[in-house]
């Protein structure tokens, strides 16, 4: 007579399993404790031990087959009865064999790669993120040795330094645009070759952003994603980035379309002087329609600026080099500014964004 085994509850609320692969086959004698099956989860690959010891009479699934918790898996014809409902899982530290990893299908596990109960349990007690470890098991499976190896790497390294404050802020702003965001980015260089003597960069800059914003009115919106819909703003609020030791600062310039230069450069000097003092009003810091990050003394050619949902485009700008490039047809050397424009491809699309940055690159090579 038979006796029939199922899929046993694998812990954390599991309730199905796919079949990577079986490492017994119908027919076999097998004792008690011997690998059956190896299974994955979204939590982790798991190797399936027997409950007993006896003959194999029918293996329920192939690899790639679902199972749920409860049904059957294997039905044995002989062997010594023991309570099969007690039965979980059992892990080798190692994952599976190479074969099962080479074959394991389905989604990375979560906090890092793919690994067994075993090696997460060991990742745990040696304060190991299994996001931080890189897998050198087949099937990108991460093996004891990957956590000891990391684990060893952490022991050189300097203690944790916890983020606060205003960095601890820009990380989770960075982390919601990472999650929110379809983001591009156009590169692009200006000709400034025609600046006259003593431009005020910031200005120039910000008057080209709002030529920008005239050009093309769809990057000084904002995207709604549970409406997935844009909604435009008829005035330009600047976000303008600012660096500092404690963090990157964004307050807001506002309404920067419809001010003259003298005003604006009053509230730029205004906004530096409070940020320095730690004196920004929390409602200076939220409701850009657009951002200017200006990394013009930093090291760097192009860069790949990070769109703040709900907002729609930033435009990054790079420090002006003199360059050799062809003008009216014979090479010169020429002041040029690059330009990198991330806009979240959701709400713009490519010809917007070039339109927009075609009007942003015919601004800043006016001489004034």
């Amino acid at each position: 007579m038979s006796k029939e085994f199922t899929l046993p509850d694998l812990g954390e609320g599991l309730q199905e399993a796919e079949i990577v692969a079986w490492h017994v086959g119908e027919g076999d004698n097998v004792v008690a404790d011997q690998p059956l099956v190896s299974l994955e989860t979204d939590k982790a690959v798991v190797e399936v031990p027997s409950p007993w010891s006896g003959r194999i009479e029918k293996l329920h699934g192939e690899a790639g087959d679902v199972i749920e918790v409860g049904a059957a898996l294997v039905d044995f014809d002989e062997g010594k009865n023991t309570d099969a409902g007690a039965v979980v899982g059992k892990v080798s530290a190692d994952a599976v064999s190479e074969e099962a990893s080479v074959e394991a299908r389905g989604r990375p596990s979560r906090g890092g790669g793919k690994a067994t109960p075993a090696v997460r349990a060991l990742a745990q007690k040696l304060g190991v993120d299994l996001s931080l470890v890189s897998a050198t098991g087949r099937g990108g499976v991460i093996t004891a040795a990957d956590v000891e190896d990391a684990a060893a790497d952490l022991a050189e390294a300097e203690p944790l330094e916890p983020l606060r404050g205003v960095r601890r802020a820009m990380s989770k702003r960075m982390t919601q645009a990472n999650a929110e965001v379809a983001a591009t980015t156009l590169m692009e260089d200006a000709d400034v070759t025609e600046w006259k003597e003593g431009q005020d960069i910031s200005l120039r800059l910000i008057r080209a952003v709002v030529a920008g914003c005239n050009a093309e009115p769809t990057l000084n919106a904002w995207y709604d994603s549970s409406e997935e819909g844009i909604r435009r703003h008829k005035k330009v609020d600047l976000g303008f980035a600012v660096n500092t030791d404690a963090g990157l600062f964004v307050p807001i310039l506002r309404d920067v379309g419809s001010r003259d230069p003298d005003d604006i450069r009053a509230g730029l000097d205004n906004m530096r002087e409070a940020i320095l003092a730690r004196e920004v009003p929390a409602e200076e810091l939220r409701g850009a329609t657009i951002t200017l990050t200006n990394a013009g003394t930093l090291v760097g050619r192009y860069s790949t600026p990070i769109v703040a949902p709900p907002q729609v485009a930033i435009l990054g700008v790079c420090r002006a080099r003199d360059d050799v490039v062809a003008f009216e047809g014979v090479p010169a050397v020429r002041r040029m500014m690059p330009l990198s424009l991330t806009f979240d491809h959701r709400a713009v699309a490519g010809a917007e964004a070039s339109t927009f940055l075609g009007a942003v690159i015919e601004d800043l090579r006016l001489p004034d």
